[in-house]
C-alpha cells in the first residue's frame, strides 16, 4: 500500500484533460461558427436519434467549490426571460433539422435547473415535445439543488416524465459545507430523495467531492457512508478542483484549509472502499452504481460512453447543446454557444444559432477519441483493433514512464491500467492525445 500511495503522489499532480471529449474544449476555436453549426445540423441523419442537453445557468446561491458556467439570482426576473430565450433558441435549431427527431436521452443542467418553477418545466417540455418525438425508454435526467426543492419541484419533474435526478451532496461534514458555502444536513437531503421518489423519479444520483477545504479522511468516509445510505442508483466521487485564476469565486476557499495531495488520496480511497462494501459496482475512475443500474450493465456488455455529461449509457452520435455555454456535440464536430448570457440572448433574437466557438472531427480524431473513450471506460484498450475497425493505422504512443511505474501494462497490442492506479488513467489516455503539447490552458490535477 505504500508504494501504491508513493507512486500515486508521484503522479498525481501531473495535469490532464477530464477528456469527455476529443479534441478537448481548449482546442475549439471561432473557425466553427453559426452557419458552419445550421449546415452540420442539415446534414444529421433524420432515422438517428438524437440527445438533447438544456444549459440552466442559474443557482439560488452560489457555491464557492463550484467550477461551472452559472450565476446566483434570488430574483424571477432573470429566469423567467432566459428561459424564453432557451425556447427560442431550441425553435431555432429544430428548424434547421432534416425532420422531426427523435430523442433517447434529455438531460438538464447547470447552474440548477430545478430553478425553474414547476409551470416554467411544464412550459419548457411542452415546446419540446412539440418539436421533437422521445423515444420509447428515453432516459430524463435533470440536475437538483436538495436546498431548494419542494414537493411541487417533485410533482412537476414526475408528470414531464424525468426518469433520473442528480443530487449534490459534495459532502455532510458541516464545517466543510461552511468553508464552501453550500449547508444542506443530512435529513435535508434525505427529504429531497423521498420527494423524487414519491413523485415516480427512482433513479437518483449522488454527486461527492474530496480535496474541499477542511475535509479530512474521516469526513470524507462519513459522508460516503451516509450518502450510501440513501440508496442513490449511481454516485460520482469527484477531486475538488481548485482553479481561482478561472473561478474567480474559488478565491474564497483559503489554500491552507486544503487537503494535500497524500491527504487527497487517502480520501479517495476511504470513499472508495466504502461505496465497494456497500456493494456498489466502480465505473470508470470516478462513477459507482448498483449491479442492475443500465450503467453497470452498459460497462459489462463494453458499450459504455463518455461525453460532456461524463459517463453515460446514451448511444445517440449527436447531442444538440441549448443554452449560454452549452456543448454539443455531432458525426462533424462540436460547438459550444456563447457564455455570456446577454450576448447569447442577443445572436438568438437575431436569428442566429449562437455559437461562439468549435472544432470539426477529422477521420485521425476519431479514432484517437475512440481509442481514449475506452481507456477512460474499460481501463483497457486494443489499440490496433479499434484501429482496425476504423480501416486506420495504429498511431504511435509512449506510455513507458507509466509502464516502468507499474501503472500501465502492455500485453501484444493492448494496454490495461493497473487497477489500483485508476485515477490515473487521465495520464494513459493523454499519451494518445495529438493537440496536448498544444493547449492553451492549465487542465486540473489527474488524482
Amino acid at each position: 500500500m505504500t508504494g501504491r500511495r508513493e507512486t500515486l503522489r508521484a503522479f498525481a499532480s501531473h495535469r490532464s484533460p477530464r477528456y469527455t471529449s476529443y479534441p478537448t474544449a481548449p482546442h475549439f476555436h471561432t473557425g466553427v461558427g453559426s452557419d458552419v453549426y445550421g449546415n452540420w445540423l442539415e446534414q444529421l441523419d433524420p432515422g438517428e436519434p438524437v440527445s438533447l442537453y438544456l444549459h440552466v445557468p442559474y443557482c439560488r446561491t452560489l457555491c464557492w467549490y463550484c467550477g461551472c458556467n452559472t450565476r446566483a439570482t434570488t430574483k424571477p426576473e432573470p429566469v423567467a426571460a432566459y428561459l424564453e430565450t432557451l425556447m427560442d433558441e431550441l425553435a431555432l435549431v429544430a428548424d434547421r433539422l432534416p425532420s422531426r427527431m427523435m430523442i433517447s436521452h434529455l438531460a438538464m443542467g447547470g447552474g440548477t435547473p430545478a430553478i425553474l418553477t414547476p409551470g416554467q418545466i411544464d412550459r419548457l417540455m411542452e415546446h419540446v415535445r412539440a418539436r421533437f418525438d422521445f423515444a420509447e425508454d428515453a432516459e430524463l435526467a435533470i440536475e437538483i439543488d436538495p436546498r431548494h426543492f419542494t414537493r411541487e419541484d417533485a410533482e412537476a419533474l414526475g408528470r414531464n416524465g424525468f426518469t433520473r435526478a442528480s443530487t449534490g451532496v459534495q459532502s455532510f461534514d458541516p464545517a466543510v459545507q461552511a468553508a464552501i458555502n453550500r449547508v444542506q444536513p443530512f435529513e435535508l437531503v434525505e427529504a429531497a430523495f423521498n420527494r423524487l421518489r414519491e413523485a415516480g423519479v427512482t433513479r437518483i444520483n449522488a454527486d461527492l467531492l474530496y480535496g474541499l477545504p477542511k475535509q479530512t479522511v474521516e469526513s470524507a468516509l462519513a459522508s460516503a457512508e451516509a450518502a450510501a445510505k440513501l440508496n442513490p442508483s449511481r454516485l460520482a466521487v469527484f477531486g475538488y478542483a481548485h482553479v481561482p485564476h478561472m473561478m474567480a469565486h474559488q478565491k474564497l476557499i483559503l489554500e491552507e484549509d486544503l487537503p494535500g495531495p497524500a491527504t487527497r488520496i487517502a480520501q479517495a480511497d476511504a470513499m472508495d472502499h466504502a461505496l465497494r462494501d456497500e456493494g456498489y459496482r466502480a465505473i470508470g475512475i470516478d462513477h459507482y452504481a448498483q449491479p442492475d443500474d443500465p450503467m453497470t450493465v452498459a460497462l459489462d456488455a463494453g458499450v459504455l460512453k463518455r461525453n460532456f455529461q461524463g459517463y453515460t449509457t446514451d448511444k445517440a452520435r449527436t447531442m444538440i447543446g441549448l443554452g449560454a455555454s452549452a456543448i454539443g456535440e455531432n458525426p462533424s464536430g462540436y460547438i459550444q454557444n456563447i457564455a455570456d448570457v446577454r450576448s447569447w440572448r442577443m445572436a438568438i433574437g437575431e436569428g442566429q444559432l449562437p455559437v461562439a466557438r468549435g472544432v470539426a472531427i477529422s477521420a485521425e480524431d476519431y479514432l484517437r477519441r475512440a481509442i481514449i473513450e475506452r481507456i477512460m471506460t474499460d481501463l483497457t484498450v486494443d489499440v490496433v483493433a479499434v484501429a482496425n475497425a476504423q480501416g486506420l493505422p495504429a498511431p504511435d504512443f509512449d506510455v513507458s514512464e507509466l509502464e516502468a511505474a507499474g501503472i500501465v501494462t502492455r500485453f501484444g497490442t493492448c494496454l490495461a491500467i493497473n487497477p489500483a492506479y485508476k485515477p490515473l488513467a487521465r495520464l494513459a489516455a493523454a499519451a494518445f492525445d495529438a493537440y496536448l503539447a498544444t493547449g492553451p490552458v492549465k487542465h486540473s490535477v489527474s488524482v
